[in-house]
């Protein structure tokens, strides 16, 4: 790879080691059983081989993606068992990571069909591969839809992990599970080989231990190896940041952590002020999802068609049917009414798609992006703690507030740890432009240094076993 010498190198993790945390902890029977790997590729370093001839920026390194992404050797269900055994190829993103020298040694559990099911979907849960656990505290919520790239990283089976955002799905796991994640500017990041849920919002990213870490799987995954370089550039005592007090997350000990973080980054950057941004509309929160609905029915009837031409689903009509031939396992915990509706829906030659698509840009136009002009950078709690996982009664009202925005404007997020609840992490996101990637890598380095977690011998899960109350 041209340039790679810019990049962050990493310290191999020996493959055996990977495999042997995996036996375990992860593995069903075993003592913790965190399901957050749902397989594992036995011929990882020989595809890996293939492709590589020299020492790349992800040398050795065992990483996890998330199982809504083709990799030759692993299923690329979205842990549906409609996907079973359909073949699947390396996407791009897969690709990239070989050619980067990344042993991609298993694939991540994760919410399945990346909790477009159904609006009472519980995150973490796949017919495939079951229910991921929170290492911090084994009945809590490893957050949606990244599951398991987010558990898997904090519970140290692998330092590094594909997850896929399309509102909330790197940002959630990250801050529930205490690491670090980055959903980048949509179209950074190629989505071909991934299972869709929407062609505006979808895009892959890097969970990790440190932010150094995170930023050099984004460079190999954008294919730009400058990326760590220019980060490492940005002039951080120069970044004005804009606190949206609008997206607090409401739990009052996680914005209590937050206030206290705060209060230090007066020598981090140049200012750090509040900005009048609105709550997010519930009309606006409407409008996405008719998109989500409308796109998912396009993206994943094409995506579908082109995957399983030999055996398997054709199209969304055809999950739906098959979903409902296998509904003591597909259906137990939770409904499909997201994709009947979908299924029966025109998709983005809808008028009203296409009228509710307008809408949501027309309010990060007029309504958030003219913030931007005097902060950078805007930032925010990211969620509560990891809520107790409940099948009846589903998820708690936890924050994420922070997420809506920059899903419908295609911008990025960082998200970093920033303390501790109750003995749960809890996490801060940065949000800012689309490409301006570097501006928020340097800004979430800089808080994660003066933090120092990431140095702390008590910054680690203790797998606590589930508990009453």
């Amino acid at each position: 790879m041209p340039g790679r010498s810019t990049l962050t190198r990493m310290v191999r993790v020996p493959i055996d080691d990977c495999l042997a945390r995996v036996e375990e902890i992860d593995r069903p029977g075993t003592v913790v059983a965190l399901r957050s790997v749902i397989a594992i590729d036995p011929d990882a370093e020989t595809r890996t081989r293939r492709v590589v001839r020299d020492d790349g920026p992800l040398a050795g390194v065992p990483v996890l993606v998330k199982d809504n992404i083709e990799a030759e050797g692993l299923p690329g269900t979205a842990g549906s068992l409609a996907l079973l055994d359909v073949p699947t190829k390396d996407s791009t993103v897969v690709e990239r990571l070989r050619r980067a020298g990344a042993i991609v040694v298993g694939a991540a559990n994760l919410s399945e069909w990346a909790n477009i099911r159904s609006t009472r979907s519980s995150s973490g849960w796949s017919a495939v591969g079951g229910l991921v656990s929170n290492p911090w505290a084994l009945d809590r919520s490893a957050g949606g839809s990244s599951s398991g790239s987010g558990a898997a990283v904090a519970a140290g089976i692998v330092e590094m992990a594909v997850g896929t955002e399309t509102d909330g799905s790197i940002t959630c796991p990250a801050a529930l599970n205490g690491v670090v994640g980055i959903k980048p500017t949509v179209g950074l990041v190629p989505t071909a080989g991934i299972v869709p849920v929407s062609g505006s919002q979808d895009t892959p990213g890097p969970l990790a231990r440190r932010v150094d870490d995170a930023a050099t799987m984004l460079a190999v995954l954008a294919d730009d190896p400058a990326l760590v370089a220019r980060s490492r550039s940005v002039d951080v005592a120069s970044l004005r940041l804009g606190v949206v007090d609008a997206w607090r997350t409401g739990h009052a000990e996680t914005d209590a952590v937050f206030d206290q973080v705060l209060a230090t980054f007066g020598s981090l950057f140049a200012r750090v002020a509040g900005v009048e941004i609105e709550p997010t509309p519930a009309e606006v929160s409407a409008d996405e999802y008719e998109v989500l609905v409308h796109e998912l029915r396009s993206d994943l009837d094409a995506y579908l068609a082109r995957r399983c031409r030999s055996r398997g689903p054709r199209s969304l009509s055809d999950v739906v049917v098959f979903n409902r031939e296998h509904g003591e396992r597909e259906l137990v915990h939770f409904g499909q009414e997201i994709f009947e509706r979908a299924a029966k829906c025109a998709g983005r030659d809808a008028p009203e798609y296409v009228a509710a698509r307008s809408r949501n840009l027309g309010w990060v136009r007029t309504r958030i992006e003219p913030f931007l002009a005097d902060h950078e950078v805007l930032v925010a709690p990211a969620y509560a703690p990891a809520w107790k996982t409940d099948f009846v009664l589903g998820h708690p009202e936890a924050g994420g507030k922070v997420s809506s925005p920059a899903a419908i404007a295609g911008w990025p997020i960082v998200t970093v740890p920033m303390g501790m609840v109750a003995g749960l992490p809890v996490a801060l996101s940065l949000v800012a432009g689309p490409r301006s990637e570097a501006a928020l890598i340097a800004a979430a380095r800089a808080i994660e240094e003066s933090l120092g977690l990431v140095l702390d011998t008590e910054w680690c899960p203790r797998f606590v076993a589930p508990s009453r109350g």
